[in-house]
């Protein structure tokens, strides 16, 4: 399986070089965190193969992704949130743990059922958790239906999975795939794995489901990045519908949920934006990909980050909400029909960006 390191391609060159640029974006961060307060908390609604469920979403603040500290995702500014030092201890992180369900006690009506752990980075990866802290967390929420964990799939084992699905959980490992081109995903995002290695850990996922017998079930949900940097706004739609139907196709690999680039602090779409050289997705072709893909076999679920601000997915301003309310409404329901209900008069500039926009000219539009 592929292994992390800044010298995927030949030194200086592919990966290499992207990995140089973002160590040197990443070394202005100036901020610091407490390492015993998480990165965020919220509640929310997801849906879930045993339908819609409400949900607590937990942002771990730990050392940060591993692969971000050789440089990463061209994309992706949540290391920045990272506690200083690459380690936070078991005690801190619990702490963490603790805030969170003192949010959940005061805002909620009662315990949420669909617990999610990020860590911006691996949560599998015992540098950021190890395993005395990753059991505990498994026993603090054995009461709940089902959890969802962010790793790499590097990490991703049947023996780490059972330590929740041997309390009963529900275990969905969340992979950051981003897309399942190969070639988009080293030179566009900048991540080293394959599509074989996602593969390979929806067939670890598949193991631990068949270890669980009818304790619980284990599957993968694939995060998929609409619009990676340096594509058209027609090839990433293209792309998009694509990696969709190939990770349904995959046994144990049960939900999609894309994700429209937005731009972050600290990374390379951050440089690129403000040179005029990026804009993020439009919320129409977010739509459109939801519509095209609504009959394969797998719940795709889309929450655009940001949306309506230069910065996040946006059309014209105008029709913005109302298309991200489609939007979240067909995640909930997977009704393509809900695009029916809106409509704006962008849809024109929009369809122009898809026939004409070039790598060349690129942003046709803001």
């Amino acid at each position: 399986m592929s292994k992390p390191t800044p010298e995927v391609y030949e030194q200086g060159k592919g990966m290499d070089a992207h990995n140089q640029v973002m160590r040197e974006i990443r070394s202005r961060k100036e901020a610091s965190y407490d390492p015993h307060e998480p990165t965020r908390v919220w509640i929310d609604e997801d849906n879930t193969p045993d339908g819609v469920k409400q949900s607590l979403t937990i942002i771990l603040n730990t050392g940060g992704c591993r692969w971000a500290r050789a440089g990463g995702c061209t994309m992706c500014g949540y290391v920045a949130e990272s506690v200083d030092g690459g380690s936070v201890s078991h005690e801190a992180l619990m702490d963490q743990i603790d805030v969170c369900l003192d949010h959940e006690a005061d805002n909620a009506d009662e315990p949420a059922q669909l617990i999610k752990i990020y860590t911006s980075g691996s949560f599998l990866d015992e540098r950021e958790v190890d395993a005395e802290t990753r059991r505990a967390i498994g026993e603090t929420f054995a009461d709940r239906e089902r959890i969802v964990l962010e790793s790499l799939p590097d990490f991703v084992s049947r023996e780490k999975i059972s330590d929740f699905t041997a309390h009963g959980i529900d275990t969905d490992i969340a992979i950051g795939l981003e897309t399942a081109t190969d070639r988009v995903r080293h030179d566009c995002v900048n991540k080293y794995f394959d599509f074989a290695d996602f593969e390979a850990a929806c067939a670890e996922a598949a193991r631990a489901d068949e270890d669980a017998g009818e304790t619980a079930d284990a599957g993968i949900k694939a995060y998929l990045l609409m619009k990676p940097p340096f594509l058209t706004e027609s090839e990433a739609v293209s792309d998009m519908i694509s990696s969709i139907e190939r990770c349904a196709d995959v046994p144990g690999c049960h939900t999609v949920s894309m994700n429209p680039c937005n731009v972050q602090r600290y990374t390379m779409v951050d440089e690129l934006y403000f040179r005029d050289g990026y804009r993020p997705p439009w919320l129409w072709s977010v739509a459109h990909v939801l519509e095209q893909t609504a009959d394969v076999d797998a719940i795709v679920v889309s929450d655009p980050v940001g949306h309506g601000s230069d910065r996040g997915s946006h059309n014209c301003t105008e029709c913005d909400d109302l298309v991200q309310k489609a939007i979240k409404d067909f995640g909930l329901r997977q009704d393509p029909t809900v695009f029916e209900q809106v409509s704006c008069d962008c849809e024109l500039t929009w369809e122009t960006v898809l026939e004409r926009e070039r790598g060349f000219n690129q942003p046709l539009t803001n």
